[in-house]
């Protein structure tokens, strides 16, 4: 029952590519860490509310004080911001356009409209809406730009989410493991019909993808 809501088409703890699941490991890794600091920190306060304080100096009461600040103030908040650096920086990296070890991404730019999706293939005829065709287990750098508002592009299932802006484009790396279909939506709000401003990523095998180019480009 606490799980149902931790898979399905737009949940990124069900991820299908490697920025997504950097993501999705960084996330239950703060949910475990805080969980256990939440924990303590209740077992605490109960025993705080129940203690015997005993007959101690102001001294003493003000040097305990100075130290339950130090070590709950500035040590715990201190270290767990530099765990969540330490591991949030290298999934960020994933996200980020860098050459492939092998082979080179395909490159496909989106552009953000009220209320829809355009996508379009460089050096190509074809252009597609609120439909994105990518060949599966190869990176794809997808340039982001906006036509009008901000918008912000997001497939949860194959990585993280990335601004729209207009007259700036933005590059964000996604992959997806095998074939299939992922759901993608716009997650900045953007006027009216936002909630509704809504695309589909489609993963081809390699073969597949190349034959699906040659046909779109033909029709």
């Amino acid at each position: 029952m606490l799980l149902v809501g931790c898979s399905g088409e737009l949940s990124s703890l069900d991820p299908a590519g490697p920025a997504a699941t950097a993501t999705a490991h960084l996330w239950w890794g703060m949910f475990g860490y805080f969980t256990l600091v939440l924990i303590v920190v209740i077992v605490l306060w109960f025993y705080a509310m129940r203690r015997d304080p005993g007959d101690i100096s102001h001294q003493d009461a003000q040097r305990i004080q100075n130290r339950w600040v130090f070590w709950g103030g500035l040590v715990l908040p201190g270290v767990s911001i530099t765990a969540v650096l330490a591991f949030g920086l290298p999934a960020g990296h994933s996200m980020l356009p860098i050459p492939p070890e092998e082979g080179e991404a395909v490159q496909i730019h989106v552009t953000g409209h009220q209320w829809w999706f355009q996508v379009r293939y460089p050096d190509t005829t074809i252009e597609l809406e609120d439909h994105m065709v990518i060949p599966a287990g190869v990176p794809i750098d997808v340039h982001l730009t906006s036509a009008d508002v901000i918008h912000s592009f997001w497939v949860p299932r194959l990585g993280g989410k990335l601004d729209m802006v207009p007259g700036h484009t933005n590059v964000l790396r996604l992959e997806a493991y095998e074939p299939g279909t992922y759901r993608g939506i716009c997650a900045e709000f953007c006027g009216r019909d936002h909630a509704h401003m809504r695309f589909t990523v489609e993963a081809l095998e390699a073969g597949e993808f190349e034959t699906w180019l040659e046909e779109a480009e033909s029709q």
